[in-house]
């Protein structure tokens, strides 16, 4: 493909992930994904040129673009090599129109832009939430040492016990150590969260929201498979993909249990007062997640995010029904909003009066509200708030 055609795909690919993003539709990598499977024309070398331009097209822009077009306009202004390849070429875009307006850029639509900047987050720290994530790793204690461990490539050291940074990009999942097990996925700021947990063996811990996974198998490396884990989301997809993850991680005392929306408890009633521990690692906005994430950015409005922040409050709720006395609940958000952080969790201290706040000491982040915050331009690692209440 020219470098014109490329732009112009591109451009194409965009219009796709904007009318997704307004519909709730599917996400960027899936789209990519999709059009790369059905365009096998489209070299390696085609497929990353065209995969760099959406993404920093999506960077570039703040709110919503009106089309592909603009998208890529407004990543012309910061690019000045992308401006000549407007020039009607065969499979190209067609040549700038007198008085046609690129896209408005800004870290985020305009009203997320105030809600994070009224959660400190501004400036330096807001910029920081797009540029792109490293790529995290953690040794799976079950299986591997870090310090025994031999890679491919050379990592660093993380804040995390058992993390390791290495070159973005990277294949690890052609790796023998991954396929054995040894390696997962997982950023720092998700590891930490594990750690804030302070999982031992043979206690009854509940990963509530465990999604697909990566923090349950943190949580079972911790127990040195010592206990009883469970692992329960209402996403069935996700959830089917805990139990093979495991197998491979060696992580044997996981259960997994499916939830109904709203009838959350009905799966857990038997584990009433029971757990030691309670992780919450609720819904959110994902706005810590938007160096992964960026066209996340577009998908979100005020009414969803009131509904997330009403989920959140339930499920503290139901993770407060769960914990022992003498356990504890740990709530974890990869959100910077403080209406899902610092701000939700003081307001179910205010309702759980038999819950008191627990001091975390963790190897990174700053104190926010009765929790910690960590942050992409501070700590470098995807955003979360992490906090953790003790019954007495």
């Amino acid at each position: 493909m020219t470098p014109a055609a490329r732009v112009q795909t591109s451009i194409e690919l965009l219009d796709t992930i904007i009318d997704a993003a307004r519909s709730k539709g599917a996400p960027a990598d899936r789209i990519l994904a999709d059009w790369f499977r059905g365009n096998r024309f489209a070299g390696s070398k085609d497929r990353r040129a065209i995969r760099e331009l959406v993404y920093s097209a999506i960077r570039a822009c703040g709110p919503v673009p009106d089309s592909g077009r603009a998208a890529m306009l407004r990543l012309a202004q910061t690019d000045d090599s992308l401006a000549p390849l407007f020039d009607g070429s065969n499979y190209g875009p067609a040549p700038l129109a007198e008085g046609e307006v690129a896209a408005q850029g800004g870290v985020a639509p305009d009203w997320l832009t105030r809600r994070l900047a009224a959660s400190d987050i501004a400036a330096d720290e807001a910029e920081a939430l797009l540029e792109r994530a490293p790529l995290d790793l953690r040794v799976n204690t079950l299986k591997a040492e870090r310090a025994t461990l031999s890679l491919p490539l050379s990592g660093e050291q993380t804040a995390a016990p058992h993390g390791l940074r290495i070159e973005a990009g990277t294949q690890v999942e052609q790796w023998p150590e991954w396929r054995d097990g040894k390696l997962e996925v997982q950023d720092t700021g998700s590891q930490l969260a594990c750690l804030a947990v302070g999982a031992q063996p043979g206690e009854t811990i509940i990963d509530l929201c465990a999604g697909g996974g990566g923090k349950t198998l943190a949580l079972a490396a911790a127990m040195d498979n010592l206990g009883h884990l469970i692992g329960s989301d209402t996403d069935r997809g996700r959830l089917s993909r805990l139990q093979p993850r495991a197998e491979r991680a060696g992580a044997s005392i996981i259960e997994t249990r499916l939830l109904d929306p709203k009838r959350e408890f009905e799966a857990l009633g038997d584990l009433e007062g029971q757990a030691d521990a309670v992780m919450v690692d609720a819904p959110c906005s994902g706005t810590g997640t938007w160096r992964r994430n960026p066209e996340a950015r577009w998908r979100l409005d005020e009414q969803e995010l009131a509904r997330l922040t009403a989920l959140q409050a339930d499920l503290l709720d139901l993770a407060a029904r769960l914990v022992k006395p003498g356990g504890r609940l740990i709530y974890v958000t990869c959100s910077l909003l403080d209406e899902e952080g610092a701000d939700q969790f003081a307001a179910f201290l205010q309702r759980a009066q038999r819950f008191r706040q627990h001091e975390l000491s963790l190897p990174a982040g700053r104190a926010r509200g009765n929790g910690i915050r960590l942050s992409p331009y501070r700590e470098g690692t995807d955003g979360f708030f992490i906090a953790c209440a003790a019954r007495p």
